[in-house]
């Protein structure tokens, strides 16, 4: 099936709020997502549904249908991946206790990261991390956000250069569950677990093709295959990657912030033939 750019429906199966790491308030974000010709969308915030139920509500009228979503992080051979979790039951009690430990992953990593920081001298710098991710877990963007306003780096690119990027001190692992495990809680909540972002975990190929083997072992039913900022070669190795193991296919913007017109919401680029889209198997499948 091929899914044109400017498609009607126009799905967008991966975006961020300020639940997690976006920039936009869930509603604002369900708002842009309409204006911009989204008609099913689904938000995935990081290890986190808190805004669903906001999201949900300014779905309401807008013409655009809100899907259960959320981006699980996890392990797989001592490399973090993320699962894309769709049309799960939101009220499912097993996932709910496996996101509450999610969320406390997010908290000891923050609290990490803060310890770790503190030679910057920056005062009450967790608080003020929270503060910027509005109440919720504060991630390395909200980190940067509050060295940029304290004077420390000039700019957010220069705080994760200097401060939180790979390698940096700030740069702090969590400890995620491993792959099969989260793959499972999906499954367990009657969702759909999706691969994320394939070409963005830097595997080689030889190991992508592995890792794409055992998630859907793991029982993963789907894969990211057209996503912003990939190359027309890298969609079509992952194009492939989901024949060869029978994957449905998923797209996604990935949108966390304004500004960047390589990942808008709603922009997806054209899905090659052959391959089978997840949202034919959601609970009420959307047809094109």
């Amino acid at each position: 099936m091929t899914i044109p750019q400017d498609s009607t429906p126009c799905i967008d199966l991966h975006c961020h709020s300020t639940a997690s790491d976006g920039a936009l308030a869930p509603d604002d974000l369900v708002a842009r997502a309409a204006d911009k010709g989204v008609s099913h969308l689904a938000l995935t915030d990081h290890d986190t549904i808190a805004g669903l139920q906001l999201a949900r509500a300014a779905a309401t009228g807008s013409g655009l249908s809100l899907i259960s979503g959320v981006e699980l992080s996890c392990v797989w051979r001592s490399q973090t991946i993320h699962v894309v979790g769709l049309d799960f039951h939101e009220s499912d009690p097993g996932f709910l206790a496996a996101l509450a430990g999610q969320n406390e992953n997010r908290w000891q990593r923050a609290r990490m990261i803060a310890d770790k920081l503190s030679r910057l001298k920056v005062e009450r710098l967790l608080e003020r991390a929270t503060e910027a991710a509005g109440g919720d877990v504060p991630g390395r963007p909200h980190f940067a956000e509050v060295l940029v306003e304290a004077g420390v780096v000039p700019k957010v690119a220069h705080a994760f250069k200097r401060h939180l990027g790979a390698g940096k001190p700030g740069d702090v692992k969590a400890c995620w569950p491993e792959l099969p495990e989260v793959v499972q809680w999906i499954v367990a909540a009657g969702g759909i677990a999706v691969l994320a972002h394939p070409r963005k975990y830097r595997l080689t190929a030889t190991r992508l093709r592995a890792l794409t083997a055992d998630f859907r072992r793991a029982g993963g039913q789907g894969i990211e295959v057209s996503v912003s900022g990939q190359s027309s070669g890298d969609l079509g190795f992952v194009a492939e990657l989901a024949r060869r193991e029978q994957l449905w296919a998923s797209q996604g913007s990935d949108f966390h912030f304004p500004g960047a017109p390589w990942c808008e919401l709603g922009r997806i680029t054209k899905m090659p033939d052959g391959l089978e889209p997840v949202w034919h198997h959601f609970r009420q499948p959307i047809e094109a």
